[in-house]
């Protein structure tokens, strides 16, 4: 078993779906790679938006909102990925830390616990934030495997695209990092 390197990890890197993708969970996204190792990798999808509101997380999770609920009622809440989908994901800033805060970068933190939902519900919450239940994994190997079918396009992450609720563009301005227009692509995989 070959060790790579740590430069040679995506983490804080955005992950695009290439127009070939065969996965329909994963057609058009975005996902945000927080987590990758020898022993694989984690992300979490950061534009598939479910038809549930942070509000209905709250009510779900019976925690009362100390603010105005109208901003919970039209924020979404995104289906992070098909693993653990019982299980809610929060990216956010950084600088506060909650009891299951991992630090990312300075800048992004991803925590799981049930007080920074109550602290976003009463307004002592992370500034910019995204809710997601579920998230992506892949196996040691695998991810790496995928980008060398032409499955993903990587890209560093931008943290305003992570927090931003424009979800339907997030795939073509996560490409436009790199200067891709995906519309452009072929949906044929090769290899140059």
């Amino acid at each position: 078993m070959t060790i790579a390197n740590s430069s040679d990890y995506l983490e804080n890197q955005f992950l695009i779906a290439m127009p070939q993708m065969g996965d329909s969970y994963f057609s058009n996204t975005v996902t945000y790679l927080w987590k990758h190792n020898n022993d694989g990798a984690l992300g979490i999808v950061i534009n598939k938006p479910l038809r549930a509101s942070v509000a209905d997380i709250f009510d779900e999770l019976e925690i009362e909102c100390g603010v105005e609920e109208g901003p919970f009622r039209e924020r979404l809440v995104l289906a992070g990925g098909p693993v653990e989908r019982d299980k809610g994901f929060i990216i956010h800033d950084a600088g506060k830390s909650w009891e299951s805060s991992v630090c990312v970068t300075d800048e992004i933190s991803i925590c799981t616990s049930k007080s920074i939902l109550e602290d976003i519900a009463g307004g002592n919450g992370p500034e910019n934030y995204v809710i997601a239940l579920g998230c992506a994994g892949w196996d040691a190997g695998q991810l790496e495997q995928e980008i060398s079918a032409n499955t993903w396009l990587t890209t560093p992450a931008s943290n305003e695209l992570i927090f931003s609720q424009d979800y339907d563009k997030k795939t073509q301005q996560a490409a436009a990092i790199l200067g891709v227009d995906l519309q452009q692509l072929s949906p044929a995989a090769g290899h140059s």
